[in-house]
């Protein structure tokens, strides 16, 4: 017996695997404009046109969500960083994606703060083995011409620096300027020689 389904395209591709890509980019959609807090899987399933139960076939609970939010932003971020380096050219790629880094968190504020709160620990490797992690590390240790040491604190330090001023301009303590980000992630004066 042949059966032939007379439900819209659209419909029917959430049967095929897509509702969980759906659900993420809905999940995203409604960070750009809303709190962490005030995320539901119930408005999301409304938002994508599916019941709340088809929901929790691809995510189980709000954390679930929640993780899968984040590693998409981290992804985001990396491919945002990626960029910006290839514009600025190898020579001054480490401080593109510095500059990338703050800028990214600025026009996605929710999702920023989402990342760190959702990744695990990771220590001096930044979070995990990310497109931006790597970007971070590659950049650190071609700057520390090949001293291992030297690279793991260079990664630190950048991130610390990139990472705490992105906070602070959240955080309304230092005004969100293009010019006092250029000033600031300069590689030039951060780290001589």
């Amino acid at each position: 017996m042949v059966t032939v389904s007379t439900l819209p395209e659209s419909t029917r591709a959430y049967h095929h695997g897509d509702l969980r890509s759906a659900l993420i980019q809905a999940g995203l959609t409604a960070l750009e404009g809303a709190r962490i807090e005030d995320l539901s899987l119930r408005a999301l399933a409304r938002e994508v046109g599916v019941s709340a139960t088809a929901v929790y076939r691809h995510f189980p609970d709000k954390a679930a969500l929640l993780s899968a939010l984040a590693a998409e932003g981290i992804e985001q971020l990396g491919q945002y960083q990626l960029k910006a380096a290839e514009q600025a050219g190898p020579e001054r790629a480490f401080g593109a994606t510095g500059r990338a880094y703050v800028r990214w968190a600025l026009a996605h504020p929710a999702l920023f703060r989402l990342i760190f709160s959702r990744v695990e620990p990771v220590g001096e490797t930044v979070f995990g083995q990310s497109l931006a992690a790597r970007l971070l590390q590659g950049a650190a240790s071609e700057a520390s011409r090949g001293d291992e040491a030297r690279a793991r604190q260079l990664v630190v330090q950048a991130w610390s620096l990139v990472h705490g001023l992105a906070m602070l301009m959240l955080d309304g303590q230092l005004p969100p300027d293009d010019d006092l980000i250029d000033r600031v992630i300069d590689p030039r004066t951060l780290f001589p020689g």
